[in-house]
């Protein structure tokens, strides 16, 4: 599935979804790839905690999470409780999440891009870390960009 087809259409495959399964337990226990985390947020319609891998994008003490699969379920249960944790072993941090419009998502955007990460990706995205900040802000609304503060 092409990036061209939308955010909105992702269905994660067979094998995306056992990695995903496989990194919840390794992260969990504070192992695997050091930059990631795992998300944890209240389910809006279950009321029960979901989680999933994600990975931060952390600058000058700041933390913002990246969807780089558009609006997916995660990226709704955040806007609508407006909260979640992120987790590596035992350290776990609340937030708050607000979600950035197009021209604040630019630079976190810009930067998510050139993490190492972002090769996981890439066929997500019509833009690059190169790409104009103009090309990124038309981008940005299919990859949601949430800012975290820690409660």
């Amino acid at each position: 599935m092409s990036a061209t087809t939308g955010p909105a259409s992702f269905r994660p495959s067979l094998p995306l979804r056992a990695a995903n399964r496989m990194l919840r337990r390794v992260v969990g226990r504070g192992k695997g790839p050091g930059f990631m985390r795992l998300l944890t947020v209240i389910g809006r319609q279950s009321g029960l905690p979901r989680t999933t891998p994600v990975v931060p994008v952390q600058r000058d003490g700041e933390v913002w999470v990246v969807a780089p699969y558009g609006d997916v379920d995660w990226v709704r249960n955040v806007r609508a409780a407006g909260r979640l944790e992120l987790a590596r072993g035992d350290d776990q941090i609340a937030y708050t999440a607000r979600e950035l419009d197009s021209r604040e998502a630019v630079p976190v955007l810009r930067t998510y891009l050139s993490m190492p990460s972002e090769r996981f990706v890439r066929g997500r995205f019509d833009v690059t870390a190169d790409s104009t900040d103009e090309a990124i802000a038309a981008e940005a609304p299919r990859h949601p960009v949430f800012a975290l503060t820690a409660i």
